[in-house]
């Protein structure tokens, strides 16, 4: 199936930066993005929203540690999936609502999502993403010894928890959101990444970890033979060199080049690099184009006229 999208929307697009968090400004920040997603439909696209939870699953988090005494706290994979469910209705409302008033009646659904990794991952050694609250060091050894939470110093802010943070092999439902495209409805999927889960013969069994978006973002792409991959973020480019005098976006590169920069270190893991990542997935998987460039800038950066476009050798 050609002709599909899949759009990776950052928490820029739905948690204003540096704004109150409260749900009416996630509510007409997210109406601001999905006004131009509905003019991608508009424009013939099949299209899939996947979508970051940060800080939502950290907030969800935070309010069962709040009342555990009184609610049993939930695990990690059930925070994700609630994120998942919160945040899609959210798009899939705002979107829904901008079609119609372009007169256009599509179905907008919303798909917990898992996403399968591997027991074996060399992330579950070795956690990395931090999460939820900050704690003072007794109350952070305490949590290490009756949890058995893995913390470490955040920023000199204080004790977080850290979680693995594996690869992602597959998305159980891509069947189903296959046949949901071949229908015309617009599918909003995996979110935060996903709900990670791992195989037990037959059975699937969540897990405590993380699953970064951009890369699920790319297995989903993979999986549904999508056309581009588009990852919309905070800055209108990728630089190398970034934050020096030296610093140089790129509009338009092939796979190996980006794949060169990338080994020589210009991406950091804990910014660019894993949409780097997932940039090369989706196109090593045959993957016709990948796209990174600003929220705001979606229908420019399709046509052509803003971002990076990274393309197959």
């Amino acid at each position: 199936m050609r002709g599909i999208d899949v759009i990776a929307v950052g928490g820029n697009a739905i948690i204003p930066t540096n704004g109150s968090g409260t749900i009416e400004a996630q509510r007409t920040l997210t109406s601001t993005s999905m006004h131009q997603v509905a003019d991608l439909i508009a424009s013939g696209r099949k299209v899939i929203i996947t979508h970051g939870n940060g800080p939502i699953v950290g907030n969800i988090v935070e309010r069962n540690e709040a009342v555990k005494n009184r609610i049993p706290p939930m695990p990690l994979d059930v925070c994700g999936a609630d994120s998942q469910g919160g945040i899609g209705y959210m798009i899939q409302q705002s979107l829904r609502n901008e079609l119609a008033a372009q007169g256009i009646h599509r179905e907008v659904v919303s798909i917990v999502s898992q996403v399968v990794v591997s027991r074996d991952d060399e992330a579950f050694q070795h956690p990395t993403k931090p999460i939820g609250l900050f704690y003072g060091r007794e109350e952070a050894e305490a949590l290490e010894k009756e949890k058995g939470y893995s913390m470490i110093m955040d920023a000199n802010r204080g004790y977080r928890r850290v979680v693995p943070s594996p690869r992602p092999l597959e998305i159980v439902e891509a069947g189903t959101i296959s046949k949901l495209l071949k229908l015309g409805t617009v599918v909003i999927a995996v979110g935060g990444g996903g709900v990670p889960v791992v195989r037990d013969g037959t059975k699937l069994v969540g897990v405590e970890a993380v699953i970064d978006k951009d890369r699920a973002a790319a297995v989903l792409g993979k999986m549904v033979q999508a056309e581009r991959l588009v990852i919309l973020t905070s800055v209108s480019e990728v630089y190398v060199r970034f934050g020096t005098p030296e610093q140089k976006a790129l509009r338009k590169t092939k796979l190996s080049a980006m794949k060169r920069l990338y080994e020589e270190g210009e991406f950091p893991p804990g910014s660019m690099g894993p949409k780097i990542e997932a940039a090369i997935d989706f196109l090593e998987s045959g993957g016709k184009r990948v796209i990174i460039s600003d929220a705001t800038m979606l229908l420019d950066a399709c046509s052509g006229r803003a971002g990076t476009h990274i393309l197959p050798d």
